[in-house]
C-alpha cells in the first residue's frame, strides 16, 4: 500500500479543495454585494427602515387606482 492512512497530507483532491475554501460572501466575482470587513454587519433598523418606506411607496401608489374604497 502506497497510500497514508491518517497522514498530514488529503488522500483525494476533495480534501484540498475543502482545506482551501474561501468564504463564498468574500468571492471577488459576486457582484451586487457589499465586501465589508470581517464581523461588521448593518443595523437591523435600516431593514426595518426600508420595509416601512417600500410599504409606504406601494400603498401610495396604489391609492392613483381606480376603483378602490
Amino acid at each position: 500500500m502506497s497510500g497514508q492512512v491518517g497522514g498530514s497530507s488529503p488522500q483525494t483532491g476533495a480534501h484540498a479543495v475543502v482545506a482551501n475554501a474561501v468564504d463564498p460572501a468574500r468571492r471577488p466575482d459576486v457582484l451586487l454585494r457589499v465586501r465589508r470587513d470581517e464581523g461588521h454587519e448593518i443595523s437591523a433598523w435600516w431593514m426595518i427602515g426600508a420595509f416601512l418606506g417600500v410599504s409606504a411607496l406601494v400603498i401610495g401608489l396604489l391609492s392613483f387606482v381606480p376603483g378602490g374604497a
